[in-house]
């Protein structure tokens, strides 16, 4: 193939930006492809001011992309995983290669579209799928292919880690920054999957099935959100050494793997603790290379664009000697991969921060610890507020140690029933990665 040609669809914020960059730097991607590259079809529902599509041919219907005998790859950032689920099927099936930005879409339907791929022996590649700007896909299926696996971790959300910095740097409320983040274009207008974590469990299934070779699913990591994070508990957690992160975890325990979302109280001392703002950070430990963290902008225009950019310009270098990418598209071949029970939720355990408003008198203290200790839960630290004026109130901050999560759920259940307790327990995970 003497030159590769494409097509892309959408022209939003990503697809705009690869427009942008194909204008701007057409001459410096065909050098260091070392073969042509050639943007020749957009679809759009509308046009997009932020972008010059007046060299290429452009239809207002997507699926016409798909049909135009002269693609030989499609671009799909339309978003969402309806349309473009069955654009990206007809794409492959009209023999064509797909690089896509959608996470939704790879999380939920990627095993049907990747065996659909290696069917038709074309590629499908998302590296702009995860972290944007941050080229981490590559890193797991090809720069550390050497190396064992055994834990991933990172912000993988840009707007939750603007929410939880804000947060903790000015002391403001939830809705508050929400609402600023809406304002600056970092959250989008219905920000639940970026809230309640769903954004970040997609993001966290590709990562790991690409670091232990097991089959996409979506369901799988357990999730919380950032909603329910206070500013009194980020307070809390720097008096105790640590900050507030919402992370993706995902750990291979023997036979098993360990995936979930939440907020996660980390040590200030860790590399990833410091990652602030609308940035994203992933943390790999392999046996090989130990640990690494990459971090940059995890969204935006250009810094995703730049992810689909470069697997367009891997598959020119690829296909311009060979009719077949050879690189699979989670590094082994689909009905290679290897399905591990998961570790259920209950069983998982961790260090917890314990955050709870009871009665200021004798023996409460004493009772609280009482049912820790029965259900064999040791206490780390503590920390008891005064109470202020005209209160009769005390918070109490506990770190536990190292706990089962069921054993906790049977403590924080007896504790919520105790009429000097006042409303729930709140609790977040903590996590020193020594073992990640």
């Amino acid at each position: 193939m003497a030159s590769l040609r494409i097509g892309v669809c959408g022209l939003g914020t990503v697809g705009s930006g690869v427009v942008n960059i194909f204008n701007d730097h057409r001459g410096l991607i065909e050098q260091r492809c070392n073969a042509g590259l050639q943007l020749v079809h957009i679809g759009a529902r509308r046009d997009n001011a932020d972008c010059d599509t007046s060299s290429y041919r452009l239809s207002r219907d997507v699926f016409e992309v798909v049909r135009d005998p002269d693609v030989d790859v499609v671009v799909e950032l339309i978003g969402g995983t309806t349309v473009a689920r069955d654009l990206v099927t007809q794409a492959i099936q009209a023999g064509k290669h797909v690089v896509t930005a959608n996470k939704a879409l790879i999380a939920e339907y990627g095993n049907e579209l990747i065996a659909l791929a290696e069917q038709a022996q074309v590629a499908l590649r998302f590296e702009a799928a995860v972290a944007g700007g941050i080229p981490i896909i590559k890193v797991l299926r090809e720069s550390l292919a050497a190396n064992v696996i055994t834990g991933v971790a990172g912000i993988i959300n840009g707007t939750g880690n603007f929410i939880l910095t804000e947060m903790a740097n000015a002391g403001r409320g939830f809705d508050d920054v929400l609402a600023e983040a809406q304002a600056l274009g970092y959250a989008e207008a219905d920000p639940t999957f970026d809230v309640d974590g769903t954004d970040a469990a997609h993001k966290l299934v590709i990562l790991a099935s690409l670091a232990f070779g097991i089959p996409l699913d979506a369901n799988a990591p357990v999730t919380e959100g950032i909603d329910t994070v206070t500013p009194a508990d980020l307070e809390f957690a720097k008096e105790l050494g640590f900050c507030v992160k919402h992370l993706g975890i995902a750990r291979r325990c023997g036979d098993a793997i360990d995936l979930r979302v939440h907020p996660t109280l980390i040590p200030t001392t860790r590399q990833i603790a410091r990652v602030d703002g609308v940035l994203n950070a992933v943390m790999v430990e392999a046996d090989a290379v130990g640990e690494i963290v990459l971090t940059g902008p995890g969204a935006g225009s250009l810094p995703t664009a730049s992810s689909v950019c470069s697997d367009l310009l891997d598959l020119g270098r690829v296909l311009s000697h060979s009719k077949v990418d050879p690189m699979p598209t989670l590094g082994v071949p689909s009905d290679e991969l290897q399905t591990l029970p998961l570790i259920p939720r209950d069983e998982v355990k961790g260090v917890w921060y314990l955050r709870l408003v009871v009665e200021d008198r004798p023996g409460v203290m004493a009772e609280i610890t009482g049912l820790l200790s029965e259900r064999g839960i040791s206490i780390e630290s503590l920390i008891q507020r005064p109470p202020t004026a005209g209160s009769s109130q005390v918070t109490v901050v506990i770190l536990t140690d190292s706990v089962a999560c069921g054993q906790l759920d049977s403590a924080i259940r007896n504790m919520e029933a105790l009429p000097t307790l006042s409303g729930s327990v709140v609790r977040l995970r903590v996590e020193s990665f020594q073992e990640v």
